[in-house]
């Protein structure tokens, strides 16, 4: 099993993204909001198919080695365990807490947004 976070798992493009936020649906996992929006199914799809998009929000952390922290801390979180997802999604992470927690608190949190969407799909 490799634990790597590739470029096609990254969620780019301004139309895209847009789209997940108007047509998504949401839950929170505190300290993250999760985006979500299930891929079309299709008999090629597999859990690689999956895109992130890590966000924190410049007004809650004006310095931008804070909000880089914070992204580096939910994209390793998500490598580690993106394995455990079952499906196809294009998801969003946006970061809500006004501090910065550590990796254990980030960690457990998308454990929890994981554990959530695989119970909405079953």
């Amino acid at each position: 099993m490799r634990y790597t976070f590739p470029k096609s798992q990254r969620l780019c493009g301004q139309i895209r993204i847009k789209s997940l936020y108007a047509d998504g649906r949401k839950f929170v996992a505190w300290p993250l909001r999760v985006t979500y929006m299930r891929k079309e199914e299709s008999a090629c799809m597999s859990a690689d198919d999956t895109e992130v998009l890590v966000w924190a929000p410049k007004s809650l952390f004006r310095h931008a080695v804070d909000r880089n922290r914070l992204r580096r801390l939910m994209r390793e979180a998500w490598r580690l365990q993106q394995h455990n997802l079952n499906g196809s999604y294009v998801l969003a992470f946006n970061y809500m807490d006004k501090s910065m927690q550590p990796f254990e608190v980030v960690s457990r949190a998308v454990t929890k947004a994981i554990n959530k969407l695989n119970s909405l799909s079953e």
